[in-house]
């Protein structure tokens, strides 16, 4: 039963990260603008992050063996109307695919972590199982690379959606025939206001956080102030609420409080560190898809370990220590990226690699634990979807914000560019690196402007990453100090109900 789950995980984590190492294939064949190029990558964590709250309520109230495999079964739908965008030509097919994506996967993920509560029942085999869980969760985001780069290689950069569909068919059997049904023994009826609010809330929000990151504009401010309203008045729905949606009296509790903000600041730091390193590998040092993904090994294997690793440390040092910890290895990640010297070589970037790995697997683990170990079995789907909302979430917000910084950064460092750059060309070429690519290849990248351009953008990139590694430290630096600071001495996971 738990690999079922764990399969399932696997397969939603990836599609978090996949289309890393596929998007140079996937630019040079669509031609997206920056903006569409951000959004293809980021929109399936934001949707799916916004819709895990009313997905683990559903789940709860219906049964999570059944929204279990409705959500697989509208994953494996949206997988192929991904893959077949590049046919159509049809970019908005694609961000309408990573959507639909989006609304299978937040069907999927809270199911996963809650049947894990309901079918281990024992306070030590649970935070195992849940590590097993935490190192599917941490490898998958961190192999999507890997898997991107030798689908693409092989194939194309649809090849990535593909892939999907032989797996959801097999999962779809083995879940009808192995997972247990569990309702929870409530009465009461969704509230759709709630719902409503919880989805429009979160998008809103993170639309307008996203938009700003880039430049000001007062729609994009109006966007965050709602979203930031419909928030407010979902937290007082629920605290009037006798069956809430979300019970937010959780977040009182000082350990679940740590843990779920711990998993939203690591994941918002890394998610942004594993998009713009697979860029940087392709378009810096000209790695194709399967050398750079090939290169963002080293975090998938530590994190694999250290996921493995951690319950065993709960046991034996608690989860404040544990906790803090991890969070301090990404924090030293991040200091060894904003430190090394220019140009930023490979070997730097698989120290952050791996200290990236030790500290998610640890820090997304320990917290799983300690939310999970926090409410009754009953209100499993809640806490989740909280752990997982903060997860996807923090990925979907590191690559629209701090890749928004990034962008920023690296387009005030494009300058004194070759004079024969005008126009839509100069446009372009200060855009992105990709875009920079794109022109630099129209030109030829042996001719005297091409070369020139190329090494422009990449010390450009260079200089922006650093400057964005700094940005993600002080993040992470917040991080550290919650935990420690929320978390009681000497308190352990099991004991947190």
């Amino acid at each position: 039963m738990l690999a079922v789950l764990c399969a399932s995980l696997l397969l939603v984590a990836m599609d978090a990260t996949i289309l890393n190492v596929a998007l140079p294939s996937l630019i040079t064949e669509m031609q997206p603008d920056a903006l569409e190029q951000l959004w293809i990558i980021d929109i399936y964590g934001l949707v799916l992050g916004g819709l895990l709250v009313t997905a683990g309520a559903v789940g709860d109230r219906f049964g999570r063996k059944l929204l279990f495999i409705a959500g697989f079964t509208v994953f494996g739908v949206a997988s192929v109307l991904a893959a077949t965008a590049g046919v159509t030509d049809n970019i908005l097919q694609l961000i309408a695919g990573r959507v639909l994506l989006a609304i299978g996967g937040a069907m999927v993920m809270p199911s996963t972590l809650s049947l894990i509560r309901t079918i281990f029942t024992d306070p030590h085999e649970r935070t195992l199982a849940i590590g097993v869980w935490a190192a599917v969760a941490g490898a998958g985001a961190a192999i999507g690379p890997l898997v991107g780069g030798v689908l693409v290689d092989a194939f194309s950069w649809s090849a990535a959606f593909w892939v999907n569909v032989p797996i959801v068919l097999v999962t779809l059997v083995a879940a009808v025939l192995l997972l247990p049904e569990y309702r929870s023994p409530s009465h009461h009826a969704l509230d759709l206001v709630s719902a409503l609010l919880s989805v429009a809330g979160i998008i809103a929000a993170a639309w307008g956080i996203k938009h700003l990151a880039g430049g000001f504009r007062p729609v994009d401010l109006a966007a965050l102030l709602v979203g930031l309203a419909a928030l407010t008045w979902f937290v007082r729905r629920q605290l009037l609420s006798s069956d809430p949606l979300l019970d937010v009296r959780l977040f009182a509790n000082r350990p679940f409080l740590a843990a779920a903000l711990a998993t939203l600041i690591a994941m918002t730091a890394i998610g942004a560190a594993l998009y713009l390193i697979s860029l940087w590998l392709q378009y810096v040092h000209g790695y194709d898809a399967l050398q750079a993904g090939l290169r963002t090994l080293p975090v998938a294997l530590a994190a694999l370990a250290s996921s493995l690793l951690t319950p065993w440390l709960l046991r034996r040092i608690g989860v404040r220590t544990v906790l803090t910890v991890g969070l301090a290895a990404l924090l030293c990640g991040f200091a060894v990226l904003a430190a090394a010297p220019q140009p930023l070589g490979y070997g730097a970037v698989a120290v952050a690699l791996v200290t990236f790995g030790i500290g998610d697997g640890m820090a997304i683990t320990a917290s799983a634990a300690v939310m999970i170990s926090a409410v009754r079995p009953e209100r499993a789907g809640q806490a989740g979807a909280v752990s997982e909302s903060a997860y996807e979430l923090g990925i979907g917000f590191g690559v629209a914000l701090l890749g928004s910084v990034h962008t920023t950064l690296f387009r005030s460092e494009m300058t004194g560019l070759p004079a024969q750059l005008r126009g839509d060309d100069l446009e372009t070429a200060r855009e992105s690196v990709g875009g920079a690519d794109h022109v630099a290849r129209s030109f030829g990248h042996d001719t005297e402007v091409g070369h020139a351009l190329l090494d422009t953008a990449r010390t450009a990139y260079d200089d922006a990453l650093t400057s964005t590694s700094l940005v993600s430290l002080g993040i992470v630096a917040v991080a550290v100090a919650l935990a420690a600071v929320l978390v009681p001495r000497g308190f352990r996971a099991d004991s947190a109900h």
